[in-house]
C-alpha cells in the first residue's frame, strides 16, 4: 500500500486523467483508481469529493445529474477545456518530479538507480 501522503499532490492528476477518457461518477472513479493501482492506492471518498469541489471551483470540472440509481440521482463529472490544460501542466510537473527525485534514489553503493 502506498501512503496517501505521497500521492496527495497527484490526486487531481489521477482524477483528471480518468475524466479525460470520459465522464464518470465518484464510485466508478474510486473503483478505477483501485483497479489501475492494483490495490496499492485506495482513494477515500472524502478525498475524492474534496478534489471534485476544488476542481469545480477552479473551473476544471463541471457536473450534471445522470440516471437514477436506488432512488438517488447519480452526479457525473466532466472535464472542461481549462481542466484539460491543467491536466497537461500537471503531467509535465509529474515528469519533472520523477526526474528530480530520481537523482536522489540510489542503491547502497551510492549509484543512481
Amino acid at each position: 500500500m502506498i501512503s496517501s501522503d505521497v500521492l496527495r499532490g497527484y490526486n487531481d492528476l489521477m482524477i483528471l486523467a480518468l475524466l479525460c477518457e470520459g465522464d464518470s461518477y465518484g464510485y466508478e472513479i474510486i473503483r478505477e483508481i483501485d483497479k489501475r493501482s492494483d490495490g496499492l492506492y485506495q482513494m477515500k471518498e472524502t478525498t475524492l469529493y474534496s478534489a471534485f469541489n476544488r476542481l469545480q471551483k477552479s473551473g476544471f470540472l463541471t457536473s450534471y445529474y445522470g440516471s437514477e440509481t436506488f432512488g438517488k440521482r447519480r452526479t457525473y463529472f466532466q472535464i472542461t477545456p481549462a481542466g484539460r490544460a491543467y491536466y497537461h501542466d500537471k503531467c509535465k510537473e509529474w515528469r519533472l518530479t520523477q526526474e528530480l527525485v530520481g537523482r536522489f534514489i540510489t542503491n547502497d553503493k551510492g549509484d543512481t538507480l
